[in-house]
């Protein structure tokens, strides 16, 4: 990597859908070798796919919150027991392993408070081995890079 190829990440990081010539405008290179360069990073999986932002209110989403979860045991089967229960919940945005006094930090998007009342009730109260729900609810995010 060099300083072109962390140009290309920085301008495709903000405007993943750049045209390759305003990309090699932007960052001071040619378009052939702009486009060589970029393809070389999708190839190394540097670049691992692309995305779209989305407005969650106009999908009905009225309610985000950060959901720590504490675990009953620590034993690998509990974890892949609860990675597998909640893999395909759509509230479940984001799941992570992590380090800490709970094992997983999800990110739970619903259309509203009941929503997320019932979500908590009937998914994770229902998990065999969560045994903690620590529930922060997103008051705003002035910073949000994903």
């Amino acid at each position: 990597m060099d300083k072109f190829d962390e140009r290309i990440l920085r301008e495709l990081k903000v405007d993943g859908r750049i045209s390759n010539v305003e990309l090699a405008q932007r960052i001071g290179l040619s378009p052939s070798a702009t486009l060589r360069r970029v393809q070389d990073l999708e190839r190394a999986n540097v670049i691992t796919g692309y995305s779209a932002k989305l407005n969650a209110s106009q999908l009905g989403i009225g309610f985000i919150a950060y959901v720590s979860i504490g675990l009953s045991n620590h034993r690998k089967q509990s974890q892949l027991e609860f990675e597998q229960h909640v893999q395909f919940i759509d509230e479940v945005v984001e799941c992570h392993n992590i380090t800490g006094s709970t094992e997983y930090l999800l990110r739970v998007e619903t259309k509203d408070l009941i929503s997320y009342k019932k979500f908590h009730a009937d998914v994770l109260g229902e998990c065999a081995h969560v045994d903690s729900i620590t529930t922060m609810v997103v008051m705003g995010s002035p910073k949000d890079q994903r």
